[in-house]
């Protein structure tokens, strides 16, 4: 079986409030204090306005202007990424990704785990965990991804030969192949790969002579935009049993 994604599991400990309300995105030590002071923050369901109050973490239910959030250590999230959004802290031509998400998470720095090209769709995977992100950005894990591909020809079968089979790409040492592919319509194919080499699917079809006119990941390993029931813009909380359809077959 394969080794389960990298992820840091909350320890339980004690810190100050203004500590966790830092950690937790909330902005500066300074302003977390004076939210505290002015009794804008609840812990577990009462209000606290001594900063230097020290909390439980196991458990912990913020109130932050009368909004809950969880304490967690690390955060990892699932975006339906829609078009013209670039994955990027610094984005230059289009808005960035993080625009999407609480402003909280930006302290946090929560960033993409791997890109999806500006106008490709689909599901993103997002966290604030580094050995996490290595983790799922290594070519070594081999977690399949699931696209589906708009063609500005017909596909036809002998596109399909080429992608099982391998086509040369000019900076790259052997042929790519596609782990499986599977026409859904005239102008359309679901393409599963391992590699996620730079625009790796644009520059298959083209190598193939076809041309993508559209790109969207609906899976990542055994998780589904489908299953977590995401509309374009939304998010979500991954919790430990989605983390673990991350996990390569074998």
């Amino acid at each position: 079986m394969g080794q389960g994604p990298s992820v840091t599991v909350s320890a339980m400990s004690k810190l100050s409030l203004d500590r966790i309300l830092q950690s937790q995105g909330f902005g500066t030590r300074k302003y977390c204090r004076a939210l505290i002071e002015d009794g804008d923050v609840a812990v577990n369901g009462v209000i606290e306005d001594n900063y230097k109050a020290t909390v439980d973490t196991a458990g912990l239910v913020l109130t932050v202007f009368d909004e809950e959030w969880v304490y967690r250590e690390h955060v990892y999230i699932a975006l339906y990424k829609p078009a013209n959004f670039e994955c990027s802290r610094k984005p230059s031509h289009h808005p960035g990704v993080l625009t999407l998400l609480p402003e909280q998470f930006g302290w946090r720095e929560v960033q993409p785990v791997g890109r999806l090209d500006h106008d490709t769709t689909g599901l993103l995977l997002m966290s604030d965990d580094g050995p996490f992100i290595h983790a799922q950005s290594s070519p070594k894990r081999h977690v399949p991804k699931i696209y589906q591909a708009t063609t500005a020809e017909p596909v036809t079968p002998g596109l399909v030969e080429q992608l099982l089979a391998g086509v040369q790409l000019h900076d790259e040492p052997a042929p790519l192949k596609a782990v499986s592919c599977v026409q859904r319509g005239e102008h359309l194919l679901e393409i599963v790969l391992e590699q996620g080499k730079y625009h790796q699917v644009k520059r298959m079809l083209a190598a193939a002579g076809n041309h993508c006119s559209a790109l969207h990941r609906s899976a990542i390993g055994g998780l589904t935009l489908e299953a977590l029931g995401l509309k374009e813009g939304e998010w979500c909380f991954l919790e430990r049993a989605q983390l673990d359809l991350l996990v390569p077959a074998g």
